[in-house]
């Protein structure tokens, strides 16, 4: 939604001095799509967390004073979150690991479907399938979906990271990253990128522009433009269509 209003042709039609607050949640909200959208329409957006698992809110920037951008917030009251590895070991500050939650507001199990609740319900504690670090503050930040993890010659590429430079990129308007096959690497990294109306900008331009911001293997080797990406009913980019 704040996507599409940022590049609403007719916004200045429309009086929304009344607006006084923003909230995010569902999905990924690039950095740079929060910061423009808030400096166009002078307000302030806070982003938090959570699944239907979760009723449906896990995590929140309570406070505007206090928010930090980027960020998921701090678990709401009764509720708490931890980041841990695959063996379910609680992961130091600033580590990377899946998300896992308890509280009253979490789900007893999906109906009739005993073994996916097994899958998900470990300990107490609903696994989320969701990649995050926590700072020294409690606050957590998403860096992605685990099923979305790119292998590349042995190293792990989150599609979000690399997502989040190409956003901050004058020309691009929407971005998608990808993992595409390999026989060599096992996963190639792959851009699928929308242009603003316009704009111009080349692959090459584009993959030397992350070659300065993020580590090599984290670069796209391959940049495909297209004049819009495949979205759900909630507005997310359906990644699963462009790797077919």
């Amino acid at each position: 939604m704040y996507f599409y209003l940022l590049n609403f042709p007719e916004a200045d039609k429309y009086d929304l001095s009344a607006l006084r607050l923003c909230v995010s949640g569902g999905a990924a909200l690039p950095v740079e799509v929060m910061k423009a959208f808030e400096k166009k329409y002078n307000v302030v957006i806070l982003e938090g967390y959570g699944l239907s698992e979760t009723s449906p809110v896990a995590s929140f920037n309570v406070r505007e004073q206090r928010r930090k951008p980027g960020s998921i917030g701090i678990p709401i009251w009764g509720t708490e979150m931890r980041v841990v590895d695959d063996e379910d070991v609680h992961m130091p500050v600033g580590a990377l690991g899946e998300i896992v939650i308890r509280g009253h507001n979490v789900m007893k199990g999906y109906y009739k479907r005993p073994e996916a609740t097994a899958e998900v319900m470990r300990n107490g504690w609903f696994h989320t399938g969701d990649i995050a670090r926590m700072d020294e503050e409690g606050y957590f930040y998403i860096v992605d979906r685990k099923k979305d993890m790119i292998i590349h010659g042995g190293f792990n590429v989150y599609p979000r990271e690399v997502e989040d430079v190409l956003y901050a990129h004058p020309a691009v308007s929407e971005v998608a990253v990808v993992g595409v096959p390999d026989e060599a690497l096992g996963e190639e990294v792959k851009a699928l990128v929308v242009l603003k109306p316009g704009m111009t900008a080349t692959a090459e331009e584009l993959m030397a522009y992350c070659q300065e911001r993020v580590a090599s293997f984290k670069c796209p080797r391959i940049v495909e433009f297209r004049d819009s990406l495949p979205k759900g009913a909630a507005g997310r980019i359906l990644k699963r269509e462009l790797r077919s």
